[in-house]
């Protein structure tokens, strides 16, 4: 039966294809959105790790993260020194690394912090950032690129760059006057991490036109004897010494009297953001469901279009043995062949598809999508696409079942 199947579907090869290239194509959007939301919210999850809080100026949870973490996004106002100071000098508090945000290179995110990033900060498994060329900035006016960053602008160590004011493609006011020297490279992570300039408070300061050491830095800065690297952040991340505590620090956070201030923790908030995108992901899936759907409709137009031109067919069949039931299953396997191919098909486009755009995404976003095998969902997605094929199938099994043998023995015109 299968030998036959296949030599009918060769000798109809022309809408075969179609109704094949048709389904794959559906097939194909209807497994992207699978993949695309089960790939973002792990490349989502394994870009912080370890890390108890964030700490921000009074804005949204999901605002904040996105801006401080992820890149996405500005911040319209910020945290002033004194209160990251009060904060991170809690007993409580195990680490905190401040991050200022708000530059550029070239559209890149520039990321300025201290040393204590690249000691605390931790992305997947707790996996720490690693220097693969030169070192970590120890001076102003050095900076180290994140891997993508070094390859998108074309830098290795010992080259020079320029910051803007602004971010991503709003940046303006380049500060020629200042060119930072590059002095490391970070290894890849898949995270956004990979886009981003990493300078020190101090070089942003310097950038801004506020000399170190100036009597205008002094004056914004000095508080309680001791000199400030920033008037003001953006962010800041933090360690905790005792975990259960976070929820604790958090609500006090919140309520910080002295100006006001928001604290997130990273993972409840991103299961916040996926409830939130959770009725857009099921309006994708619904749509991609018609489109399949649509796919195999044209299938069954063709099979059931192609009844009429095959009576002949069929009638000498049944004029050399073959039983109703043969001609039934002729059908049905016949469509189940088609939606197999197409299936496949639609799984290999896929793949092509997201080989051939996984180094662009990942330098516009950050976002690394991986080669795995088909996941659990996938296959499961799939596996309907080929239950409907079969279902539809017996339409037009039916009713070449019901077609007597007479019916295709004389050509009717």
């Amino acid at each position: 039966m299968f030998k036959l199947a296949l030599k009918s579907l060769l000798n109809r090869k022309t809408s075969v294809i179609l109704t094949v290239v048709a389904i794959a194509v559906s097939v194909a959007l209807l497994l992207a959105v699978e993949r695309v939301k089960e790939q973002v919210q792990q490349n989502f999850a394994n870009t912080v790790s370890g890390t108890d809080l964030i700490i921000g100026p009074r804005s949204s949870q999901t605002q904040l993260l996105l801006a401080s973490i992820f890149h996405i996004g500005s911040m319209t106002n910020a945290m002033s020194w004194d209160s990251y100071e009060n904060i991170a000098g809690r007993d409580e508090v195990d680490w905190a690394v401040p991050i200022s945000l708000g530059d550029s290179v070239q559209g890149l995110p520039v990321v300025a912090t201290t040393e204590g990033y690249v000691k605390h900060y931790r992305y997947a498994d707790k996996q720490t950032l690693n220097v693969i060329q030169g070192r970590w900035f120890a001076d102003n006016e050095q900076a180290v690129l994140g891997a993508e960053a070094a390859k998108t602008l074309g830098l290795a160590v010992g080259d020079q760059l320029t910051i803007a004011h602004g971010s991503g493609g709003l940046s303006f006011s380049e500060h020629d006057q200042h060119p930072i020297a590059v002095v490391g490279v970070l290894a890849r992570t898949g995270t956004p991490v990979d886009q981003a300039v990493f300078v020190s408070l101090e070089t942003i300061e310097t950038v801004h036109g506020i000399e170190p050491g100036s009597a205008e830095h002094a004056d914004n800065h000095q508080h309680e004897g001791h000199e400030h690297p920033a008037e003001s952040i953006t962010a800041a991340l933090l360690g905790l010494k005792v975990k259960p505590l976070a929820l604790r620090l958090q609500r006090e956070i919140n309520t910080y009297e002295k100006e006001p201030l928001t604290a997130l923790m990273p993972g409840m908030t991103l299961q916040q953001l996926w409830k939130t995108l959770n009725v857009f992901e099921q309006t994708l899936n619904g749509m991609s469901a018609i489109v399949v759907f649509i796919g195999l409709i044209g299938m069954l137009t063709i099979l059931l279009a192609s009844l009429r031109e095959r009576r002949r067919e069929m009638a000498v069949l049944r004029a050399v043995g073959a039983g109703p039931l043969t001609l039934f299953s002729l059908l049905v396997t016949e469509a189940v062949l088609v939606t197999l191919f197409a299936t496949f098909a639609g799984l290999a486009l896929l793949y092509t598809l997201q080989w051939s755009l996984m180094d662009f995404i990942h330098s516009q976003t950050g976002i690394l999508f991986s080669l795995n095998l088909p996941t659990p969902a996938e296959w499961w997605r799939m596996g309907l696409v080929v239950i409907a094929g079969f279902l539809l199938s017996l339409i037009p099994a039916w009713r070449a079942y019901r077609q007597s043998l007479s019916d295709g023995l004389t050509v009717k015109v």
